[in-house]
């Protein structure tokens, strides 16, 4: 029974390394491609587009010929909000912790379209598991999308 051939010890792409005394790990635990290898980080930037695509589903459902597409909506991420003392209309958040804000237009200027940025690590402390935090993904992006599009946000959530 003849197992995979490697090819110059390479496996995965990369070469496969031992320690000096030949024990240890002698490879990578998964591929590079596969979701056991994505960062927290990435997963959330992962649910925040995977929400905004549904959202964009749920509005052309709901508004059909009326809709245009959010491509013209900047989506950013950031770690942890910026430290301000006052805070606009067009930030939601929870117990005095913003968990995202909207930056409205400005045209003929670098923040030509609006953008609405989400703070990962508070929605990921408020959130206990996946499920969770996706939901609060969503609610966060529906109440400023709705600011932003003059919809009620009982419109986007699903």
């Amino acid at each position: 029974m003849a197992g995979p051939e490697f090819v110059g010890r390479e496996r995965y792409g990369f070469p496969m390394r031992r320690d000096r005394h030949g024990r240890g790990m002698r490879g990578p635990l998964a591929p590079r491609a596969l979701p056991l290898r994505r960062t927290p980080v990435e997963q959330f930037d992962t649910l925040v587009m995977d929400s905004v695509a549904a959202i964009e589903r749920r509005l052309s459902e709901t508004l059909g010929s009326k809709f245009t597409d959010l491509r013209h909506i900047e989506f950013a991420v950031d770690e942890v909000p910026p430290e301000s003392q006052h805070y606009d209309a067009d930030i939601v958040e929870d117990r005095g912790v913003p968990l995202a804000k909207l930056y409205p237009a400005q045209p003929g200027t670098v923040a030509a379209s609006p953008r609405i940025v989400l703070y990962r690590r508070p929605i990921e402390l408020r959130a206990e598991g996946k499920a969770e935090t996706g939901a609060l993904v969503r609610s966060v992006l529906a109440e400023q999308l709705a600011s932003l599009l003059n919809l009620p946000p009982e419109d986007l959530e699903f």
